[in-house]
């Protein structure tokens, strides 16, 4: 007789990677399928961070390093949080790990308890809530809906705030919204921050470089200093260089939480992949000029789906700032029948008509803590997001 643990039982399969999988088998089965689910880059991983990787692979790189990084990356690691976002850290300050995911799983299983909360602003990222929660912590959660921007605000945040409140999670922009917070409304929710010494700080920054906002990205340890001994600023090179399959995500933050991170790694992936590491050294301290162009294509992406979305009956679409991600309010077609007589009652049921009869994958809202919506990745080319747009748009019309 097979008994899974108590802690596994607290957690659920992603749902993102859920419906990829799903996608993957109807193509196998070769149905007409768009995904529009992954969050994935289309964009191949640059030729100088494969050339990187490849000469560490003939330099012998291929052994065990260091259990959190080795040097070398840990230093690309410092120099990249000191150009980009003006902070400084040491090397014993500095977390490297199997991708951003694992980064926050370490962080949070390090250090919540039983009986600790973690406030997490919602939508939040599908692993948010479930990590917490096989970690034996709490989930606090707070709705930022879309008439707010898909935004919390200092005043939210303060309200939530108990003394058994260990962690705040911040993500701009965000996955799965693309909201983004701006350098005042970081220092607002800094200034609620500063009264409550106990509460911790992590901000997923893994979106950085996919920006569109007018003001400059900012993180809440570069724009409130006050915070720094109690911020884990966790970036990663998965989204920005399209290296989602070499896993290399990192963190920046006090010594006490880097160690415990490690000790953690060190029971469990002995070390992040030695090749992945110098590949990353060559990402983060190489010719950066490229995300520009990447960023540009995005956005010229984004403009399209947000105008043929709320040209969908029933949409409505608010406009990212960052990150390759649309999220649109759906509460229009609530209550609505499917051509087949299925009355639409929740976002999980209008995204199975979706897939079912415009053949178009999205993930509900209600994976990511806010419904009724659905999140689309736009991380794919013009022409099949024109596609896709227009099947949902017909699928939309076709509700009564």
């Amino acid at each position: 007789m097979t008994q899974t643990s108590a802690a596994l039982g607290r957690i659920q399969p992603s749902a993102t990677l859920a419906m990829s999988a799903r996608v993957t088998q109807l193509k196998r089965e070769g149905v007409d399928v768009i995904g529009l689910s992954a969050g994935e880059p289309d964009f191949d991983t640059p030729d100088f961070i494969k050339d990187a990787a490849i000469e560490a692979i003939r330099a012998g790189q291929t052994k065990y390093t260091d259990v959190d990084g080795t040097a070398e990356a840990k230093e690309a690691v410092i120099h990249k949080f000191k150009r980009d976002n003006g902070l400084d850290y040491a090397r014993s300050q500095i977390s490297i790990n199997a991708g951003g995911k694992h980064t926050l799983f370490n962080a949070l299983v390090a250090s919540v308890d039983v009986g600790d909360e973690v406030i997490i602003p919602a939508p939040y990222w599908v692993s948010y809530p479930d990590i917490v929660n096989f970690a034996g912590g709490t989930s606090v959660i707070i709705e930022g809906p879309a008439a707010q921007g898909y935004k919390i605000t200092a005043e939210q945040l303060d309200a939530a705030i108990t003394p058994r409140t260990k962690w705040v999670m911040l993500n701009s922009p965000s996955n799965p919204s693309g909201a983004a917070y701006s350098a005042a409304e970081l220092k607002a929710l800094g200034e609620v921050l500063l009264k409550h010494p106990h509460v911790l700080v992590m901000t997923d920054d893994m979106y950085e470089h996919i920006w569109y906002a007018p003001t400059p990205f900012a993180t809440i340890a570069q724009v409130c200093p006050d915070l720094y001994d109690r911020t884990l600023t966790v970036n990663g090179c998965s989204k920005a260089f399209a290296m989602t399959g070499w896993r290399i995500g990192f963190a920046g933050g006090p010594e006490w939480i880097i160690k415990a991170m490690g000790k953690l790694q060190s029971q469990s992936t002995s070390n992040p992949c030695s090749v992945s590491q110098a590949a990353a050294v060559a990402a983060l301290t190489g010719d950066q000029d490229f995300l520009e162009e990447r960023n540009a294509a995005f956005k010229k992406r984004r403009d399209m789906v947000v105008a043929m979305l709320n040209d969908a009956p029933g949409l409505d679409c608010p406009v990212p700032e960052g990150a390759f991600y649309v999220y649109p309010d759906a509460s229009g077609l609530m209550g609505k029948t499917t051509p087949k007589g299925q009355k639409i009652t929740t976002d999980e049921e209008l995204i199975g008509y979706f897939l079912d009869d415009a053949r178009v994958a999205a993930v509900h809202g209600g994976a990511f803590g806010l419904s009724p919506a659905f999140r689309i990745s736009y991380a794919t080319s013009e022409e099949v997001l024109k596609k896709a747009c227009t099947r949902i748009q017909e699928a939309c019309a076709a509700l009564k």
